[in-house]
């Protein structure tokens, strides 16, 4: 009789074995599948975790970048509600880690709680109006209520932040190694004032300064006048023939973290890259500017190439007026 017993729980214990065998197997095939010919654009996963739930019922904020939302709308590069342009949140949406629970954010404005920075990822595919490309931007808005309500470089104001590339495509179309992104601007908008004086159909006027990373470089474009003798209702005329860039190269970063600031005053602007001689315009040009301005921060790629994307990561950004 024991040995009957016996030879049963060793048959028992072989079966046991085989079945956990064959779904050790069956798991491997399944974990081990790939899809052939993804072609969609680098997406990088999120480095976020749930730590919004504290034993005090507090928001942990240490792990996140200091970023006050109240007065910064983002734009994304996709048009998910399809209604023809980029998706747009407002900054009631955006303040209180808000951005965190929209899904539709997640993929191109996220925290990465490893190194505290807010991440910014763009890919060519939906682009604004006066623009062919696709961006991931922060967009300023002094009266959160009011996108026309904007300042004067009389009124003035400061943007400054600390950034990082973190990873963006290469430019095989190119002279150059990588792709350009831009990280800063100084936008111009027609005044209210001026749109009801002229009949305006769009209040958008060019970007006074754009910011571009570059290679690893930090170029800076800014506007000048064509003609430093133009005047009066002309000057609102925002084509390439009224107004060009003029471009300067402030000097290499690569892919380490950098701080960079905009100091935009009457007549004047300054621009500081970490702690070397501030670039600094002073010009006719800027005498004659006659637009409003706002700030932009974040991810702004500068190509259509399938393939083409850029992550950037900011550790802070601050604006005061």
């Amino acid at each position: 009789m024991q040995t009957v017993i016996t030879l049963q729980c060793m048959l028992q214990s072989t079966q046991y074995r085989f079945v956990i065998t064959l779904l050790l197997c069956v798991a491997s095939i399944s974990c081990s599948s790939t899809d052939e010919g993804d072609d969609t654009p680098f997406t990088p996963t999120p480095q976020v975790e749930d730590t919004q739930g504290t034993t005090d019922g507090e928001t942990d904020t240490s792990q996140y970048a200091p970023i006050d939302f109240s007065n910064w709308k983002v734009t994304l590069a996709v048009d998910e509600n399809n209604n023809g342009s980029p998706d747009e949140y407002q900054p009631a949406q955006l303040v209180d880690f808000g951005y965190q629970n929209i899904e539709a954010i997640t993929p191109f404005m996220y925290d990465d709680i490893e190194d505290t920075s807010l991440v910014f990822h763009v890919y060519p595919a939906s682009s604004t109006a006066n623009s062919s490309y696709s961006r991931t931007e922060l967009r300023e808005l002094i009266n959160p209520s009011n996108s026309r309500e904007n300042w004067t470089l009389a009124q003035g104001g400061i943007l400054s932040g600390s950034l990082k590339m973190e990873d963006i495509s290469q430019d095989g179309n190119s002279s150059n190694d990588y792709h350009r992104t831009i990280v800063m601007q100084v936008h111009g908008i027609i005044s209210e004032e001026d749109m009801e004086t002229h009949g305006f159909s769009s209040n958008n006027g060019p970007p006074l300064l754009k910011m571009y990373w570059k290679d690893g470089y930090i170029w800076s474009h800014k506007k000048s006048l064509v003609d430093e003798s133009t005047e009066g209702d002309a000057l609102l005329e925002t084509s390439s023939d009224t107004w060009e860039d003029i471009k300067d190269n402030m000097g290499y970063v690569g892919f380490e973290p950098f701080s960079l600031s905009i100091t935009a005053s009457d007549a004047r602007l300054e621009i500081q890259l970490n702690d070397q001689s501030p670039l600094i315009y002073e010009d006719v040009s800027l005498e004659k500017w006659p637009f409003e301005n706002y700030f932009k921060a974040g991810n702004y790629l500068t190509s259509t190439d399938a393939q083409a994307f850029a992550t950037l990561k900011y550790y802070n950004i601050e604006v005061t007026h």
